[in-house]
């Protein structure tokens, strides 16, 4: 009976522990449709394969996925408050600007509207990450220069890391996107996966340092 009572601690204390590690980083990602699982089933998206991936491998970070489809730096800044009180956030990770780009929002409004998404985290104490987007070249040159240096100043100015944009050799694939063009196929996913799966493990690493 003692034996009993001791095994049945022991496991719950390990299962306690293990839940513990597996929850002690949470990388909550804003972001757009890319990240959201458009037209497909949630399960089939790359944050959820990644996701799986992270549990069998008992990694000490999971990801919240807290993208929707049609978001904009706008609505994303709109939604962190509320996704600061009700999440447990260890890093964010922003994926957010190509609806911008797509409807040629200015870059300045966009600029400033990611400054505040990061300055809300770091009252927080919470570090960041963002995504260097990129938008079809059928804007123009000029826009299209403005948009993609928005990203980095904002990274440079804020001195956060600058994460490699998930969709630019699979964009260019038709293979791998939909019919609209603008989204990836499920077939996409496992390569997301494999950018997403390196750049988390170095963003965590550097943090850890």
């Amino acid at each position: 009976m003692i034996k009993n009572t001791f095994f049945t601690l022991l496991m719950f204390c390990l299962l306690t522990l293990s839940a513990q590690v597996k929850a002690a980083n949470s990388i909550v990602l804003l972001g757009d449709s890319l990240s959201a699982s458009y037209g497909m089933q949630q399960n089939e998206g790359w944050v959820s394969l990644l996701n799986q991936t992270l549990n069998e491998q008992n990694a000490p970070f999971m990801i919240t996925n807290a993208s929707i489809s049609g978001e904009t730096t706008a609505g994303g800044l709109s939604r962190l408050p509320g996704i600061l009180s009700k999440e447990k956030v260890d890093y964010l990770l922003i994926e957010l600007g190509g609806n911008d780009g797509l409807r040629g929002f200015p870059p300045k409004l966009i600029k400033n509207n990611l400054l505040q998404i990061i300055r809300l985290a770091k009252e927080k104490d919470i570090p960041v990450a963002i995504m260097n987007i990129r938008i079809p070249p059928n804007y123009g040159p000029r826009y299209n220069q403005l948009f993609t240096d928005t990203f980095t100043q904002v990274a440079e100015q804020e001195n956060i890391p600058l994460l490699q944009f998930f969709m630019e050799e699979i964009a260019t694939n038709p293979k791998l996107m939909q019919a609209d063009g603008i989204h990836p196929n499920q077939a996409a996913q496992p390569l997301i996966v494999e950018v997403m799966h390196k750049q988390l493990n170095q963003l965590l690493l550097k943090k850890s340092k």
